[in-house]
């Protein structure tokens, strides 16, 4: 029996990372690692590095970088899905963005062009908190953002993993459109409170408006593009369209979400937050 070949885009990210340890624990998958750094390579920026990681594959995980919002990305993923159709592909599924009205437009793009597709939308990792754009600001002891009032519903990367996981091996998802959130409505501050009580340090909170936080950005000479995408999440994306839970990981997994607390518990256990030199 030939083995079934599942390409994951973004294969060194959060959910990519993940979602390729879960498929390594099945025998009858071959994995293919779509990323800048695999042989052969992966680069949303070179088509022409895209059929030699398309050949042969059956099923394919789309994570798109930056994000689906930025104004190329329809584009793009209209002429990659097209690609990997007519190289044979069967399957695709799509992490999108909850609550992202560019990311429905690429939503849309995958279904039309895609032989089977799932949709996998998620609300804001847990995990930015400890990979990723938050990390600094936590070890500095000091978080400034805007939307302080917001109330959002983070998400375990690893849940997002094991139903992207479940997505991919089991033909029963074709079809589903499932939108990801934790167990309960957090703002920022409660996010960094907790984090600060499980560390057992202090970390302090400033609510800043967009403008003020846009300011920040461009004083600690983060990129433009970069800027932009954060001022676009918290515009948009934070004005409390994505104030609510869902039950999707449950009615996919057949457990209950992972709670932020846990998250929080687990990762603290790690000492990524007591690292000052990170």
């Amino acid at each position: 029996m030939n083995k079934k070949k599942i390409l994951v885009l973004g294969a060194n990210g959060k959910t990519g990372s993940r979602v390729t340890e879960q498929l390594q624990k099945i025998n009858d998958v071959e994995i293919v690692m779509g990323s800048r750094s695999a042989q052969p390579a992966f680069d949303w920026e070179t088509p022409e590095s895209w059929p030699a990681v398309l050949e042969g594959v059956h099923t394919v995980y789309i994570t798109f970088q930056p994000d689906l919002a930025v104004p190329a990305a329809a584009e793009i993923i209209r002429n990659f899905t097209s690609l990997a159709t007519a190289l044979g592909v069967q399957k695709m599924v799509l992490l999108s963005g909850r609550g992202e009205k560019e990311a429905r437009v690429c939503e849309e793009i995958v279904k039309a062009a895609a032989k089977n597709w799932t949709i996998v939308r998620a609300s804001w990792f847990s995990q930015n908190f400890s990979e990723s754009f938050f990390l600094e600001p936590v070890l500095a002891g000091f978080v400034a953002l805007s939307r302080a009032e917001a109330l959002e519903p983070f998400t375990d990367a690893n849940d997002i993993a094991a139903v992207v996981t479940a997505c991919l091996l089991d033909d029963k998802h074709n079809g589903q459109t499932y939108e990801l959130t934790g167990p309960r409505l957090l703002t920022f501050p409660e996010a960094v409170a907790e984090i600060a009580k499980a560390t057992d340090r202090d970390i302090q909170f400033q609510a800043l408006t967009l403008a003020e936080y846009q300011q920040m950005l461009q004083e600690y000479q983060v990129p433009e593009d970069q800027i932009w995408l954060v001022n676009y999440l918290f515009e948009q994306v934070l004005d409390g369209r994505n104030s609510s839970i869902t039950s999707d990981i449950e009615k996919v997994l057949g457990r209950k979400a992972t709670d932020f607390s846990t998250y929080v518990k687990e990762t603290a256990k790690t000492g990524i937050w007591n690292n000052s030199t990170v």
